[in-house]
This record gives C-alpha cells, structure tokens and sequence, in this order.
C-alpha cells in the first residue's frame, strides 16, 4: 500500500524495550477504587447510586448527561462508601465527584445487555446506543465518547475506518501488547465500528517498530477482504489522527475541520476491543491496559487495571519507584504531570510513568537564537517561535491569526529547541485563554441577543398598549358624538 510523507515531526529515544516484551498482567482488586464522573470530554456524567447501596459488576454507577457525555460502571461488585470530590488526575489538582467503590471480593456480575450474536445484521444505530450505555470513550487519551465519533456517518460520507495503532510516544506498550494479545478482538470490535460508521472499509495503521503486532493483526485481518493493515514509518507525532489520515490516505485534513470532512474516521485499537466486548458480551468498559513504565520503576509492566484504582497501588504492583523526578499520565511528549499519586486510572489513562532526571532531560529556559528548528520539525507547518513572540507579547489575536489554534500540542518543537523554551507551554496556554474569550464573547452576544428580545418585546407590549388606548378613546369619542347627535 502506498505511504504518503508527513512534514516534519521527531525521532525521540522511544524506550519502549523497557515493558514491548512485557505480556499484559491482571492488577489484583484494591481495597478501595475511586471512580470519578467525569472520565472524557464533554459533560461529567450525573450520579446513578448512593452511599451505602451495594452494587454489582457493570452496574451503572454515573449516566451520561447531554448530548456529549458517558455513563461510568462498577468494575466489581462491592458497596459504595462515599460519594465526594477527590483529587482529579490532571495536572491543576483541582477535585472532582468521585464515587468510592469497596470491593466485596465476589466480583459478582450485574444483568448485561443481551449479547448481539451478528451485528452486522443490527442496524448501526443499534450498535452506536450500545457503545454509548456502555461508557466506551476514546482510548488513546482523547477520551472523545466513541458513540458520538461512530455516528458521523449520518453527517459524512464515509470511506475509511482508519483504526490508530502508531503508539509513537515513547515508553508506552500498551496498545503493542493488545494487538499482539487480542488481534482478533480488535479486529472483530473494527470491522462492528465501521458497519456503524457505514464505512466500506478499513485500514489498521501501525508503527514498523511494532513488527510482532503487525503480524498479529495481519492474520486477524487476512479473512476479511476490507480490512487492510499497513506498517507506517517510525515518525513521532505518526499517532495524531490528522498526520496518520495523511501518510495512510494522501488526504489533508483541512484546518478547523474533521478527517471526517476527507472521508475518514479514526478510532484507537484499544477502543475497538472495548466495542468488542460491548457488542458481543454486553460489558461496559471497567478497565483497560495502562502501561507502567521509566527509569525509576523497579519492575516495568503492562497491566490490565480496573477502572478507579489509585496510580500508588500501580506503583507498587511493579516493586515500587525510586529517584523519579516526575510522574506523568500518559506519554512524556503529550502527558500531564501527575498531582498526587493517590489520583485514579481513569478511561484515558494510557499509561503512567516514573521518569528519572536524566529522562526529563529539564534545563533552564535561554533567549531564542532564531535557529529555526521549531519550524522545521514542527509537522502542522506552523512557525512556533513567532507564534511564542506574539503569546508572550499578549496578542493572541495575532497568534491566532498565524495558526496556534491548528498546534496539536505534540511538543516537538520543545523537544528540538537548543535554547529549552517550553513552547508548548505558550501554545496550550493561548489556545485555553483563545477558547475563554470566544466562549467569553458568545455570551455577552447571547446575553446583547436576550436583552434585545426583551427591549423589543417591552416595546411591542408598550405598542399594543398605545394602540388599545387609542381605539378605547377613538370608541369613546365616536359614541359621546353618538349620544350629543341623538
């Protein structure tokens, strides 16, 4: 299958020989899970339990509310003990609802759905209701409710079902290992995707550093004359939905717009076993495989960890961490800085990992030297370092103007910049403040729409009023002139 070029982009030293070899482990039951109600993009999902109600396995512990959203489940049967605001994975610390969940050691499973025997007789709709009862959000860390991405098909004219199997940030395995583990799953759960999508095909892209994987999900997939998988080259940021659509199809996604809008669709491998599993058994998503990993962890893993359990009982799992100058969810290019390590695994935690300080490889901040390699590698062909001068100058309308809102955040200019500006930093930051203004402003112009509504419907009362004395006194006169006649 052809490949198309990507511009820009870095090859960072991956470690990813630290857990590849590593199979997948099950994390024994903590004492305790802490499973927050806000686990993906869009609004937090509305408690469906009290405090001291006993609740099984897949129970539904949180529905989803509005139109973007997702319902939370018991991932074991147990009692609830509180329900209270605890400490958010995510790097401002603030709480969030979170319900606490006691195990009670039975593991004792709640009534699921019927499982659907052939969903491809099952008409999409049908399939897109069950993978939204059953929580299922993006898994590569965007955490996007995957119901709501699989009915893009009614918007779109659909091709492909471009399922990501990249994993190009460094250290992580985790999506390595369910491919190498579960390709069938994964295939199954793809092609049920696509049926929804109503997309005739699918393309499985994974990094050539994963060969095992490859062939893996290649004898999954040779029964099924749609389903192609394609090796792509070892290029970071490859996994970003907009570069792999591009290398895999030869389509640019237009700026501000979907893949969808070039005919594509793209969801994660390890979303597609989720689906697996929600269609053909009934489960609702309880856990996922995160990956352990760094050069302070004594026992590097791949762990298929209930949902809710605290990233201190990981640690330990995997013999405890020593010298970690940072703890990070997720990848060391696009991650968060960890709070505390008391906060909980939640759906798009991919993997949390214990780095050293010779891996964060920190150095104070230098004046720029105008070299230009931001703009080299910077693969959405944006000029970072203008775009820097502009932020910490407060124009972010003219940052706007040359592109920070197309920035995907991957952080290869940070990682390439000789003088260790964190411009990533600048850009999350102006693109958060960019956002709070718009929404800033749709809502003085909302409230501008209200008030105006209200004036015009003050003055077309006032009107009606005027107009009803007018005739009252028009009615008057013609009658006392009636009266004076007579």
């Amino acid at each position: 299958m052809k490949l198309f070029p990507i511009m820009g982009g870095i090859h960072p030293d991956y470690r990813k020989e630290l857990t590849s070899e590593k199979a997948i482990v099950t994390l024994p039951m903590p004492a305790t899970l802490y499973i927050p109600l806000q686990q993906h993009m869009g609004a937090a999902a509305s408690t469906a339990v009290e405090a001291g109600m006993l609740v099984k396995k897949g129970q539904m512990l949180g529905r989803g509310e509005g139109a973007v959203s997702a319902p939370v489940h018991a991932p074991t049967s147990g009692r609830i003990v509180a329900i209270t605001e605890v400490t958010a994975p995510h790097p401002s610390g603030l709480p969030q609802m979170t319900i606490l969940l006691e195990p009670d050691g039975k593991d004792e499973w709640a009534e699921l759905p019927a499982p659907m025997a052939d969903p491809f007789t099952t008409l999409p709709q049908q399939i897109r209701d069950r993978v939204a009862a059953s929580g299922i959000v993006g898994m590569g860390g965007a955490t996007f409710p995957s119901a709501v991405k699989l009915g893009l098909g009614n918007q779109y004219k659909l091709e492909i079902l471009l399922l990501n199997g990249a994993e190009c940030e460094p250290y992580l395995t985790c999506d390595d290992r369910v491919m190498r583990e579960y390709p069938d799953q994964v295939v199954d759960g793809a092609r049920i995707m696509a049926h929804a999508l109503g997309a005739p095909k699918v393309i499985i892209a994974i990094e050539t550093n994963k060969p095992q994987a490859i062939e893996a999900m290649s004898k999954a997939a040779a029964a099924f004359d749609n389903v192609t998988v394609v090796g792509v080259p070892v290029q970071y940021p490859m996994g970003a939905e907009r570069h792999l659509t591009q290398a895999v199809t030869g389509r640019e996604t237009p700026a501000r717009k979907l893949t969808a809008d070039v005919g594509v669709v793209v969801h994660n491998v390890a979303t597609a076993r989720a689906v697996h599993n929600a269609v053909r058994f009934g489960r609702p998503l309880l856990s996922r495989v995160v990956t352990v990993s760094g050069g302070a962890i004594a026992e590097p893993k791949n762990i298929e960890v209930p949902l809710g359990t605290p990233v201190s009982v990981l640690l330990a799992f995997c013999g405890g961490a020593t010298n970690a100058k940072r703890y990070i969810s997720g990848g060391p290019m696009m991650g968060q800085p960890l709070p505390s390590l008391d906060v909980p695994v939640v759906k798009g935690t991919s993997g949390i990992l214990a780095l050293t300080k010779a891996e964060t490889k920190e150095s104070a901040s230098r004046p720029c030297i105008r070299c230009g390699s931001c703009v080299t590698y910077c693969p959405c062909g944006l000029v970072p370092v203008e775009m820097a001068a502009f932020i910490r100058n407060d124009k972010l309308d003219e940052a706007a103007k040359i592109g920070v809102q197309d920035c995907v955040s991957c952080g290869s200019c940070s990682y390439i910049c000789p003088s260790h500006i964190p411009l990533v930093h600048y850009f999350n930051y102006a693109k958060g403040r960019i956002a709070a203004l718009d929404r800033e402003r749709r809502k003085n112009e909302q409230t501008k729409a209200l008030v105006e509504a209200h004036n015009a419907r003050l003055e077309r009362q006032a009107q009606a009023k005027r107009e009803a004395a007018a005739r009252a006194k028009a009615q008057k006169e013609n009658s006392d002139e009636s009266r004076a006649n007579a």
